[in-house]
């Protein structure tokens, strides 16, 4: 199978490559810059240049792919955020999909599979929801997110060829930049639960989301999918572990309008909500489960490589 991969140097991306190259796959990454292809080539992956809002060089890059996936993502970096620091995200998530999904019927690709997120679909009220659950994109940045995937089921209609949608957790691994945010500022006492912290987090370790991907392009079937781990967690719960693994200090509780002041609405609404759904529907259609079933095996897995690399100087730290 030959798999076209925009976003191939992304943290899931990156995943992504080895583990097609590792089945056998051949695999062509999209590459903006030669950075970006020596980054491709040492993953065993061929790299190609494409513009990812032109559709005619993607076809040309993706030309005879039997898959192209859309893993291409542009998320803020930083603990406080604007409307404006997602706008290169919602672009990508707009004029990126509808570019990459024309090239997919030009390239005449028999699957288009596409990362979503699972809080498009998180109800008002934050109560459980599922693949079943309407679109619920109560900020600027997740109408995008509905609207690709609106785009790639769209496209597929029109052109023929299968749509598959994984709709993620919160993604967690030893190189993610958010996950490394947390660990800074657990360290510095300066990530707090914030109000009771009983927001229920779903997370996926990359590695996991990542061997979904895989097997959703393996398989080549349409639908939608929701690809988190085996147990939510409350966010109070999850940062208190995070900071006990961390050798840290317990995180402080701070109320919800101080953390606002400090932090932003859009961060502290974020941090707040509950995203209680599961991988059940993944789980049964693709025989598929995680390595890293909870939280806690993938938090075993971040401190074991944070330690390696003497990150937050935890090599000189008694294992928790």
């Amino acid at each position: 199978m030959k798999v076209f991969v925009a976003g191939a140097t992304g943290v899931l991306g990156r995943r992504l490559v080895r583990q097609l190259t590792e089945r056998g796959h051949v695999v062509i990454g999209l590459a903006r810059n030669s950075k970006n292809e020596e980054t491709i080539r040492r993953l065993g992956a061929e790299a190609r240049r494409a513009d990812l809002f032109e559709a005619d060089s993607l076809a040309r890059a993706a030309a005879g792919a039997d898959v192209v996936v859309h893993a291409a993502t542009a998320i803020p970096a930083g603990a406080r955020q604007a409307p404006q620091d997602w706008e290169m995200n919602d672009r990508i998530r707009r004029d990126g999909t509808h570019a990459l999904a024309a090239a997919a019927a030009k390239a005449g690709a028999k699957l288009f599979l596409a990362q979503s997120i699972v809080w498009v679909a998180r109800p008002a009220d934050q109560s459980s929801f599922d693949e079943d659950s309407p679109p619920h994109p109560a900020e600027s940045n997740i109408k995008s997110t509905a609207d690709l995937e609106s785009i790639a089921r769209e496209a597929a209609e029109k052109h023929g060829f299968r749509a598959a949608i994984l709709r993620c957790g919160w993604f967690y691994s030893p190189d993610a930049s958010h996950t490394r945010l947390f660990g800074h500022q657990l360290t510095a006492r300066k990530l707090p639960i914030i109000g009771k912290g009983d927001a229920i987090w779903s997370w996926i370790h990359v590695d996991d989301a990542a061997g979904a991907f895989v097997a959703a392009a393996e398989a080549g079937k349409a639908g939608l999918w929701h690809v988190v781990d085996n147990e939510p967690v409350e966010s109070g719960a999850y940062l208190r572990e995070f900071a006990r693994r961390l050798q840290a200090a317990p995180p402080r509780r701070v109320p919800a309008w101080l953390a606002r002041m400090v932090g932003g609405s859009q961060t502290v609404n974020f941090m707040t909500a509950s995203t209680r759904t599961s991988n059940a529907r993944f789980r049964r259609d693709f025989a598929w489960s995680p390595q890293y079933p909870t939280y806690r095996e993938g938090l075993d897995n971040v401190i074991s490589a944070w330690r390696a690399e003497n990150f937050l100087g935890l090599e000189n730290k008694q294992a928790a």
